[in-house]
């Protein structure tokens, strides 16, 4: 969950442990406020959880404000409550001058006639699919319940019930405050923050929640600079602590492949077609399940850098700017920079984070060959590149999976892909056919080695141990050695015995 919680403030454009520092305050104001243990149990997986649903909307958010981070971002500081304050910075996200002036007139258009609605609506459409999201993962109702009014306010003037007061439920009212306080703190100072919760109080948030950060706040942001956040929060998680493994974290794993798939509707499913077809070609490879496993679980969460890319790039319809293939280029470096913070994933984190290294060393991030991070890497970076092509792409329709399969060829062709595992790909997407098993050396009968082969030949023949010592040129004992190791293979005890076994055998020679 803490790892959701880092990817959630990507999609805000807030730097990784926002999301942690907040439940730290959530749960300090818990603390205060004498809330009981049930609550703040509550109130710590929601403060982990509350935007779980915002990669649902990302693509209509960019559709209307351009930078659908830029302005997730902005909402964390101003005042929800406020309409007058939430239309001046609705505005200027529409208008922004970086805009053509067919979106920004589009963009006001849609505002001037039907703002309320499309909040509503995409404010519904984060919380639905954010609580199918936490449902997979076997939260119950009170965490549920309390996702449900994450865009609600305390004065009625949230999204989309319009909510107010206490029928918002306690643990969301907390996370409200907290989020605010540790976005405008962050930004700006932990005193503005304090005079945000003081001017705010019993319009955006619970009155008496605001007055007790209004007491406290201070000395908590003066904690939050002296600890680690990633610590702390593991250390708050509520007992009896749940530690997933095998089909658990694969659920878990499953749920945060369609939480980052959701970001782009082009996207949809990506993760999961990575996660199957890895795994099919690294059994065409002869990798161990252990190995599969790793590589269908880094499959699955390759993509958690994609959070921090504006929709505004993902869903562009023409070739993208340098600048922003600047930006593409920095999704593996944050996918690896927020595994690697959890033991569970120190196997994963490497294969994913190299999911775009090439073999010649031409990829990013850091411009690697691929084969450095072992066969998994070099499975997945053509994978990758498959599932991709065989996906619509706000620039380009499909590619066939013939014309996938070419693609790939050439890309092998030029040093990009590594052969083996492109392959393998090709084989398991059915593009291929399988490599011809390498043929085992014929076994001698008996397994019985070559040098053993020649003292048998010469023993059946009659030749003392001298005399087959002469002929090989090895000691009398080396030949009385070979000859006790052959009884022992072949189950006899005599030269009569040994002969007969070879004839069996065909391994009787001509007489020289």
């Amino acid at each position: 969950m803490a790892t959701l919680a880092l990817a959630q403030d990507n999609a805000f454009g807030q730097p990784l442990e926002s999301q942690l520092r907040s439940c730290l305050l959530a749960s300090w104001i818990c603390g205060t406020a004498d809330v009981d243990a049930a609550t703040c149990e509550t109130t710590y997986w929601v403060a982990l959880l509350r935007y779980v649903g915002c990669t649902a909307h990302a693509h209509e958010v960019a559709s209307l404000f351009g930078d659908d981070i830029g302005i997730r971002g902005q909402t964390l500081v101003h005042d929800g409550a406020d309409l007058a304050e939430v239309m001046r910075d609705v505005m200027a996200f529409a208008t922004a001058p970086e805009r053509s002036q067919a979106d920004r007139d589009a963009a006001v258009r849609v505002i001037q006639e039907s703002a309320a609605a499309w909040v509503d609506h995409n404010s519904a459409s984060g919380c639905e699919a954010g609580d199918m999201l936490v449902q997979r993962v076997g939260f119950g109702d009170e965490v549920r319940d309390a996702l449900r009014f994450t865009f609600e306010r305390w004065n009625g003037k949230g999204h989309p019930a319009h909510s107010t007061g206490e029928d918002i439920p306690l643990p969301m009212r907390i996370v409200h405050l907290s989020h605010d306080m540790e976005a405008i703190g962050r930004r700006f100072s932990p005193q503005q923050a304090v005079d945000a919760a003081r001017d705010r109080r019993d319009r955006t948030y619970d009155p008496q929640l605001a007055d007790v950060f209004v007491e406290r706040g201070l000395e908590w942001f003066a904690t939050l600079a002296r600890i680690e956040p990633w610590d702390a929060v593991l250390a708050l998680e509520p007992h009896p602590r749940r530690l997933l493994e095998g089909a658990e974290l694969d659920r878990a794993l499953l749920v945060a492949a369609d939480f980052i798939d959701l970001k782009s509707p082009y996207m949809g499913g990506h993760s999961r077609r990575c996660a199957a077809l890895s795994a099919d070609a690294c059994r065409a490879l002869g990798l161990t399940d252990d190995e599969i496993t790793d590589v269908r679980r880094a499959a699955l969460v390759h993509d958690f850098g994609i959070t921090a890319v504006s929709n505004a790039v993902w869903d562009k319809s023409s070739a993208l700017t340098r600048a922003e293939r600047d930006r593409v280029e920095r999704h593996p470096m944050v996918t690896e920079q927020m595994l690697r913070r959890s033991p569970a994933f120190e196997a994963v984190s490497p294969i994913a984070a190299a999911h775009h290294e090439t073999a010649n060393g031409s990829g990013y991030h850091k411009r690697l060959r691929a084969a450095a991070s072992g066969a998994g890497a070099c499975v997945l970076a053509a994978t990758e590149v498959y599932v991709g092509l065989t996906a619509d792409r706000a620039d380009r329709p499909a590619f066939s999976p013939d014309a996938a399969a070419a693609e790939l060829q050439d890309l092998v062709s030029r040093g990009v892909l590594e052969p083996r595992a492109a392959h393998a790909v090709l084989v398991a997407a059915g593009q291929a056919e399988p490599e011809a098993p390498a043929r085992k050396r014929a076994q001698n009968p008996g397994g019985l080695s070559g040098r053993e082969l020649e003292v048998l030949d010469l023993a059946v023949r009659g030749l003392t141990k001298q005399q087959i010592a002469d002929r090989l040129f090895i000691s009398p004992k080396t030949a009385d050695h070979h000859i006790q190791h052959i009884y022992t293979k072949i189950g006899v005890s005599t030269r009569a015995a040994a002969a007969l076994w070879a004839m069996q055998n065909d391994l009787v020679s001509p007489a020289v």
